[in-house]
């Protein structure tokens, strides 16, 4: 959450062949590690079924169920949990899969400009499936962007882009579109103290317990630039009713910095073809470190708060160093200690991801209702109806893992 989205959301290409003169250039070997790190994004994304917090609901007194409901939820506003790393890790990914991708094009004889205008339509197909997801339960067609898949695409061209300069220029361009961001949201007026939250669709207990004074208020929900660039924006497109604000502050223009996120995957995927065959594992470690450590002075120096609903600089520092962490410990267990039998269930998962978002998204009700009708529910509630919900999440996962395999045993891999 491949090769641009068949490689930004799923693996490089595998078996690709060119004949240059009268060799045959063979491409390199799949990177298993990062397969099994997308299909990890994919189960904490698809786990959403297995309702933690309705259990923890039904045990109020379990630390264990509290903590796992815990991460499986969004934080309200700042911070993070398990489940705030989906969507980095998604996008982090499709980074890193870009270099394996323009390789794998460039074997092939491909030119730059047959590779644009492949590279659009990829992003395009995004947005619109995107769009598409959301829509469901919509009467008309629902136009937001803030979905996973839009926000990849809205970026991912200008990332396809910069994957051609040299490295410092890179750098350079990743400084640029963050501080950038920084700037534009910084010289945006801050709510005043008389702003009515409640038009925006901001709570009291919101207000009472996250509202950010002072220089932070430039990042506060709903009353900031990427909600008036909405407001203007989302409002263009047919609706039933008009756009005043996003429920839970998400917004359109986050696929910048949501673009920096990338270009930080793109970096890691650079490095691991300059590093080939070795794993530059000390570079992913200092990597996340540093990153995790500017994220944090920014937020606490109040300079730019780490915010994953409208995507802060300081969350894709934040975010893209524990992507990097994922990344080198992935790499550690499954390139340098050889435990790959151990990562196989999820690269199941991760060779097909964009099928399991699909599953996720589109047949969930139906399994859950299958199970009910033709298991019953004396059957699902076994371990005690408080443990129900849990108990037919994870048949649920099971069923998806199950057609994943099949597909993965039939060599029937969904790219776009």
């Amino acid at each position: 959450m491949s090769a641009a989205t068949s490689q930004a959301i799923a693996p490089a290409e595998s078996v690709t062949r060119v004949k240059e003169g009268s060799t045959i250039a063979a491409p390199p070997p799949r990177n298993v590690a990062v397969d099994a790190y997308r299909g990890l994004v994919m189960v904490l994304m698809m786990g959403e079924v297995m309702r933690w917090a309705d259990t923890a609901k039904a045990f109020p007194g379990s630390t264990f169920w509290r903590i796992l409901a815990y991460n499986q939820t969004h934080v309200e506003w700042a911070g993070m949990s398990l489940h705030d790393t989906i969507q980095p890790g998604f996008t982090f990914l499709a980074g890193v899969a870009l270099p394996y991708s323009i390789r794998s094009r460039q074997r092939k004889g491909e030119s730059f400009a047959h590779m644009l205008l492949h590279t659009m339509w990829r992003s395009v197909l995004l947005i619109a499936l995107g769009v598409f997801l959301r829509s469901i339960d919509h009467p008309i067609t629902y136009y937001t962007f803030e979905d996973t898949l839009s926000q990849i695409g809205l970026g991912y061209t200008f990332a396809f882009l910069i994957a051609f300069l040299k490295p410092r220029w890179q750098w350079v361009w990743l400084g640029v579109i963050l501080f950038g961001y920084w700037m534009a949201w910084a010289l945006y007026p801050a709510p005043e103290a008389n702003y009515n939250w409640a038009a925006v669709g901001v709570s009291p207990e919101f207000v009472q317990k996250y509202l950010y004074h002072g220089f932070a208020a430039h990042w506060n929900k709903n009353s900031n630039l990427g909600n008036a660039f909405d407001v203007w924006f989302l409002n263009l497109f047919p609706r039933t009713s008009r756009f005043a604000y996003n429920d839970g502050g998400y917004l359109t223009l986050s696929f910048i910095p949501t673009l920096g996120t990338m270009l930080l995957g793109l970096i890691a995927g650079r490095w691991f073809h300059e590093s080939a065959p070795k794993i530059p594992l000390r570079k992913f470690a200092i990597a996340a470190v540093g990153l995790m450590a500017a994220g944090l002075v920014l937020h606490f120096a109040g300079i730019c708060p780490i915010v994953k609903r409208i995507w802060t600089p300081a969350w894709t520092l934040w975010s893209g160093g524990v992507c990097l962490a994922f990344l080198a410990a992935f790499s550690w267990v499954i390139d340098i200690k050889g435990y790959r039998k151990v990562a196989f269930p999820l690269v199941v998962v991760g060779m097909n991801s964009i099928a399991a978002y699909l599953m996720a998204h589109l047949w969930e009700e139906f399994i859950l209702s299958s199970f009910k009708i033709h298991l019953g529910m004396g059957f699902l509630n076994v371990f005690g109806t408080g443990l129900e919900p849990f108990f037919l999440g994870v048949l649920t996962m099971g069923a998806y893992w199950v057609m994943l395999y099949w597909m993965y045993k039939k060599k029937i891999f969904i790219r776009i």
